[in-house]
This record gives C-alpha cells, sequence and structure tokens, in this order.
C-alpha cells in the first residue's frame, strides 16, 4: 500500500484524479466534473486529517474505506480489492493452487481432513479422509488459534516447498509423521459426472473458471461413450464465473448464429455473444437445473436455453445478478471492479433484479423470498404484464430479475426439521460416517467393486442406526421421535453419500443423492416424455 504520508498534497490530489477519471468513464449518470469541487476537495480533506487531527491515523486505510463507500452507494456488486486480497479473490476461477492437496474443516479446534484431493501430493503420500492434524512443522496445531485462514497460511506454500504434519489416525495409537512436498493443487469445477439411467447423462458444476470447459468436454465424452443421449446439466448453487466460459457452454447447445447474450450500459455499447459453428449437443435432450443460488454466469446459460426452447428449465427462481463488473487498477495495485453494464437474454431480459433499496435489502432477498413462501409455492412470485417476454416459440417468460424456471420444485422442508439441524451443527454426520468409513473401508471396497454397485446394493442397517443415534445422544443432540421420523429418510440417505464421499470421492456421493432428489427425478420424468415442450406447456396452462 502506498505511503500516503510520505506524500505532497499535488501528489495525493493526481492520485485522486486518476481514479476518478477512471470512475468517470462507467459513471451511470453523466456530469461535469469541477476538479475543485471533487479530487482537490477529497486531497484537501487528506491533508487536514493527516496533519492536524488530534490522534495518529492510519491515512491509507482511511482512503481504502472512503473507495469502498463510495463503491456502496453505486451498485451491490461494485467492489474493492486490495493488492493482497486480489489472488485470494481469483484463485476459485483460476483452476488451482499451490498446497498439500486436501479439504478439510475445523471440528472442535482440530484440523479435519474431509477429504485428499484425487491425485495431490496428501493422497499419494495415503492421508485419509477422517485423519486429524495435531501438529504442523513441530508447532501443535489445534486449539482456539486454529481458524481457517491459520490452516491456510500453515499448508499453502509454493510448489517443491515441504511442510511437516503429524497426523492422529483412528485405531493407531501413535502420531503418523509425514513430510508432504507442496505441488500446484486443481480446483475442479465439476462435482460429478455420471450416468442417471442407460441414456441420461448428469453434470453438476459447481463455477464458471478457466477450466470448466475442458473438464466439460472430457465429462461430455465419457458420457457419450456410455450412451448418453440426453443430459441433465445442475447449475444449482451455482454462483458464476467468466463471462466467455458462460457463452461457450451454451455454444454447445445452440446453432449457429444464435444470440446468448448481450451487455449494455449507458457508457457500454451493446455487445452481442452468438453461438459459433462448435456446438457438440446441439440436438440431444437437455433439462438445466437451478436454484435461488445459480447467479451470473449460470443465468447466462439457463436463460439462453430458455429463451431458444431449446431445453427444459427446472428448479426454483435464480438470483438475480446481471450486472457487468470492469477492472479497473489504482496506483497502489488495488483493484476496483466497477459495474458497467447488464446482463440481457436473447428475448431482451435484463437478468438483475432490482437493488434500488439498498444493498443490505438487496443481500437479505433470500430472506424476503422465504418469508413470501417463494421457495414452496410458485403461485406466490408475481410478475406484472410490462415484464412479461416471449421465447422463440412464443412462450411466456418474465423478466425482472433472475431466470424463473419452466417447471418449480419446491424446497423439500420435510425433512429440514430443528432434530435435522442439530446433527448438522454438532459434526455427528461426519464423525460417524469418518469413523464407520475408516473402519469399514476395506470390506466395503470388497463387497462394492464400483459405486454404481455400492449405490444399488449397500443400505444404511438399523445397527448403524442405532450407532448414529447413540453418538447423536453423545453430542448432546436431544432426540425428538417426531422429528426424526419426518427426517430418518434423509438422514439414512445423508449417512450412505457421506459413506460414499468418503471411500470413492464427491461424485460418488452425488450419485447416492441423485436417488432422492426430487429436482433431478423431475428431470429424468421430463426427458421420459416424447415431447418435452408440449408437457411443460400444458403444465403452464
Amino acid at each position: 500500500m502506498t505511503d500516503f504520508k510520505m506524500l505532497s498534497m499535488k501528489n495525493i490530489a493526481l492520485i485522486l484524479f486518476l481514479f476518478f477519471i477512471g470512475f468517470e468513464t462507467i459513471a451511470q449518470k453523466p456530469a461535469k466534473t469541477d476538479p475543485k469541487e471533487t479530487t482537490q476537495k477529497f486531497a484537501a480533506a487528506l491533508f487536514y486529517i493527516d496533519n492536524f487531527y488530534v490522534d495518529s491515523t492510519d491515512t491509507p486505510a482511511l482512503v481504502e474505506d472512503a473507495i469502498v463507500s463510495m463503491l456502496k452507494e453505486l451498485d451491490p456488486h461494485s467492489s474493492y480489492y486490495s493488492k493482497d486480497d486480489i489472488d485470494a479473490a481469483n484463485e476459485p476461477l483460476e483452476g488451482s493452487f499451490e498446497g498439500i492437496g486436501v479439504t478439510f474443516q475445523l471440528l472442535r479446534d482440530t484440523i479435519l481432513v474431509v477429504a485428499p484431493v484425487p491425485g495431490g501430493p496428501s493422497e499419494k503420500l495415503g492421508i485419509l479422509a477422517g485423519d486429524r492434524i495435531l501438529k504442523i512443522n513441530g508447532e501443535d496445531a489445534f486449539g482456539k488459534k486454529i481458524t481457517n485462514k491459520y490452516v491456510m497460511d500453515k499448508l499453502r506454500g509454493e510448489k517443491g516447498t515441504s511442510v511437516e504434519v503429524s497426523i492422529l489416525r483412528n485405531y493407531q495409537p501413535e502420531l503418523i509423521d509425514y513430510t508432504i512436498v507442496r505441488d500446484k493443487i486443481p480446483i475442479n469445477s465439476i462435482d460429478a459426472a455420471f450416468m442417471l439411467d442407460k441414456k441420461v447423462g448428469y453434470i453438476k458444476l459447481n463455477r464458471f473458471s478457466k477450466t470448466s470447459m475442458e473438464e466439460f468436454y472430457q465429462s461430455m465424452s465419457e458420457l457419450t461413450k456410455e450412451g448418453m443421449e440426453s443430459l441433465v446439466l445442475d447449475l444449482r448453487g451455482n454462483s458464476g464465473g467468466f463471462l466467455n466460459v458462460a457463452v461457450e457452454l451454451s455454444d454447445e447447445f445452440l446453432e449457429e448464429g444464435k444470440l446468448i447474450v448481450y451487455t449494455e450500459g449507458l457508457k457500454s455499447p451493446r455487445q452481442d455473444f452468438s453461438a459459433t459453428t462448435k456446438g457438440s449437443f446441439e440436438t440431444g435432450k437437455l433439462v438445466v437445473l437451478i436454484n435461488e443460488g445459480s447467479a451470473s454466469a449460470s443465468e447466462i446459460v439457463s436463460g439462453a436455453v430458455q429463451d431458444w426452447d431449446r431445453g427444459i428449465v427446472i428448479g426454483r427462481r435464480s438470483f438475480g445478478k446481471g450486472l457487468v463488473q470492469r477492472p479497473f487498477q489504482l496506483p497502489d495495485g488495488a483493484v476496483i471492479r466497477l459495474t458497467a453494464a447488464r446482463y440481457f437474454t436473447p428475448s431482451g431480459r435484463s437478468i438483475q433484479r432490482p437493488y434500488d433499496e439498498g444493498s443490505e435489502n438487496y443481500f437479505k432477498d433470500l430472506i424476503e423470498r422465504q418469508r413470501k413462501g417463494e421457495l414452496v409455492n410458485a403461485d406466490s412470485i408475481h410478475f406484472p404484464d410490462s415484464l412479461k417476454y416471449f421465447t422463440a416459440a412464443k412462450r411466456t417468460v418474465f423478466g425482472g430479475g433472475g431466470i424463473m424456471p419452466d417447471i418449480f420444485v419446491p424446497v423439500d422442508t420435510l425433512h429440514l426439521t430443528t432434530y435435522y439441524s442439530d446433527l448438522i451443527r454438532k459434526g455427528v454426520f461426519n464423525r460417524y460416517t469418518i469413523d464407520f468409513s475408516n473402519a469399514k473401508r476395506d470390506e466395503i471396497k470388497k463387497s462394492y467393486k464400483t459405486t454404481d454397485k455400492f449405490v444399488k446394493g449397500f443400505a444404511v442397517d438399523e445397527s448403524m442406526m442405532t450407532d448414529f443415534l447413540a453418538l447423536a445422544e453423545k453430542e448432546k443432540v436431544e432426540f425428538d421421535e417426531t422429528l426424526f421420523s419426518r427426517s430418518e429418510d434423509f438422514i439414512k440417505m445423508q449417512i450412505k453419500a457421506l459413506i460414499a464421499r468418503n471411500i470413492w470421492d464427491m461424485e460418488a456421493y452425488y450419485q447416492v443423492v441423485s436417488q432422492q432428489d426430487e429436482t433431478i427425478l423431475q428431470a429424468l420424468e421430463i426427458l421420459e416424455k416424447n415431447d418435452m415442450f408440449s408437457e411443460v406447456i400444458h403444465l403452464n396452462d
């Protein structure tokens, strides 16, 4: 960060002038700016604070706070990133980081390995799900000092560097010491790709990153070899990512020349993004799954598929994030990402939901949706005729923020009891399934050679439930017969899915969960129809 105390007032004015020049290039309301009333005024205020304020001040921090406050007045998605924060902010979209390669969580002030990253240095050394890291480089790594930042700082590092860890493993009396050489660790954007039945493939995409299309092509190739004719693309909970990746993914489904999305702003001329000749899945049946956590790039894809009647969108109304940010670098290396335009679907719908009541209310929208009953009843959602648009086949769709699915699937609130929530909050699921997996790993792998056989053949029996409920009681989760009965089937499914994840991978988890996922079951039902769109139009009459 630049040391403002060493700068003259003239230099401060110059820096602020450069900042405001960048700001003016995308301002929503054109206005002539008098430097005496803007840049010099701000620079003068800094000068007086720095030289005459009663106590010492951190001038660079004041400047950062001022910038952040200004951006908050514009819209909910314009944001500021310090030089140190930029790499961390970009990491999920870059597709990799450097470290030891484990997914972890903090459980009772200890570092619990949820799963080693496949092919990463930890897996290669034999580190297992359920291991607890108690020492890092000889130093105790447990207790109140253990935070997510502590773990990141200690275990991540440059490729080729090493870190020593001491691990406590169930049924082992002594700590196990490992020297792990850090390496490049991929951040996969596809959680799962498998066949739901003999003809229907399933892909779960969690973000739109630099590696997403490479992963998508590989997944599609493998599913095609297995006989895929129809595809379920799951974008639930996918908060977005790179625009170009959303365009590339949409291109896979749409014919050449069809508009995918366009952007436009007061100071940003309209820019169209259209499909090319390279689409590899332009004719097979397609279903896209969305929910209230699907945003930005997810909404571009689902909006394009819906507007061109290319597939059926199933789930709940998406988040409604349709603002385009442009990065502008500040003199000290920090960056502001400033909203410059809006996304519009091919029919002309703005994806962005209103934010005129301020950012705080904007981010409380999900709570409001719950309060109004939107997540359980589609009839609670009302759109004025002014927001009516039409798809290529003249089906009615609505703008006003987010993508409203063709088929609504409510949140399953039956199993979401306080008892079930307490089991999660107290870590009962993880503790039980990790201990069970470690004790039965060899036996299960011998009995079930593949995940498919495990999904079809394994069942959570009464003895397992007895042990599970005993652990819950030990963790002071008060048993309630009525609430347990409501959640029992879902509890058993979660236990089975987590065991599958611990023994195989995250894809195995989704294979188990898909058996009871109402949205996926709806997708399969629609795909069985000879004419998907006739069925959907009938449902929407």
